[in-house]
């Protein structure tokens, strides 16, 4: 069993920044990569970003690479995403995830296994 638990959410104007944790707790030692997903009112869930537990491997969604940066700590059982250059349709619930093995990919939802609650994500203009 992991536990997800996201923090760092709020509201910032339009081109700044923000940065999201994820803490990871339990069986924290069966974890493969985490990853973040964001969801719209009335859109479907969207990939984030994700990071291998070990080594650099880094995969970004098409609308956030060059603004967003996923990092870990794994002393602390944490991922962060930085988040830059924000803009309106960034506002979303952004959900961390964590999967036990690689599933195929790291894009979609069906290759997680555990998920947080969410944090919400608002950015004005």
């Amino acid at each position: 069993q992991v536990q997800l638990v996201e923090s760092g959410g709020g509201l910032v104007q339009a081109g700044g920044s923000l940065r999201l944790s994820c803490a990871a707790s339990g069986r924290t030692f069966s974890i493969y990569a985490m990853g973040w997903f964001r969801q719209a009112p009335g859109k479907d869930r969207e990939f984030v970003a994700a990071i291998r537990w070990s080594g650099s491997n880094t995969y970004y969604g098409n609308s956030v690479k060059g603004r967003f940066t996923i990092s870990r700590d794994n002393a602390k059982n944490t991922v962060y995403l930085q988040m830059n250059s924000l803009k309106p349709e960034d506002t979303a619930v952004y959900y961390c995830a964590s999967t036990q093995g690689y599933q195929g990919s790291f894009y979609y939802e069906f290759a997680y296994d555990y998920w947080g609650q969410g944090t919400q994500v608002t950015v004005s203009s």
